[in-house]
């Protein structure tokens, strides 16, 4: 099965100049989102971990699915303000503004190995910001696993050049 034929690309959202790649066209449909969960699932067995931490929003749906079928934590980097308890934050910058994601201070015990899920990576902004919400909590990263990268937009390059290990399903080219 061909993941990349279940991703819709939507021009100029969303701002002009911007080619949006739609996941929920991908996990509407049973099939491809099953093969992509386990396509996932297949890819997370290279690295040792304790827990999956997912992005919000969109990481969320795929890593649940993951993190139920491997007996995991699952761990949720939330927007700002959106978690009820003490939290670590890191603000970044993304293709279009910028951001600030947050982790519960409780969310890991120190050493903790983290595999980290998206949906989709563009130029790695909320990624290394996922990953310094890892190290802040005293954490490691074990890994990222994205469904997506936007190959052109550098991301998945400046996560390797920062000794992070990266794996993704399906390639598009950005814009």
């Amino acid at each position: 099965m061909n993941l990349k034929d279940f991703i819709r690309s939507i021009p100029d959202y969303p701002k002009e100049g911007i080619l949006f790649r739609d996941i929920t066209t991908l996990i509407k449909d049973e099939k491809a989102f099953s093969e992509t969960i386990n396509q996932i699932v297949e890819k997370s067995k290279k690295f040792e971990f304790d827990k999956i931490a997912a992005i919000e929003s969109r990481g969320f749906v795929f890593a649940s699915a993951v993190s139920y079928i491997l007996k995991k934590p699952l761990i949720m980097l939330r927007k700002k303000n959106k978690l009820p308890a003490d939290v670590h934050s890191v603000d970044f910058e993304l293709e279009y503004g910028t951001a600030t994601i947050e982790i519960h201070k409780d969310s890991l015990k120190e050493k903790d190995t983290v595999l980290i899920i998206d949906d989709l990576i563009a130029t790695g902004g909320t990624a290394e910001a996922a990953a310094k919400l890892i190290e802040i909590s005293k954490g490691k990263v074990a890994a990222f696993i994205f469904v997506i990268n936007l190959f052109d937009l550098g991301g998945c390059q400046n996560l390797l050049k920062k000794k992070y290990l990266v794996e993704n399903l399906i390639e598009f080219p950005g814009h």
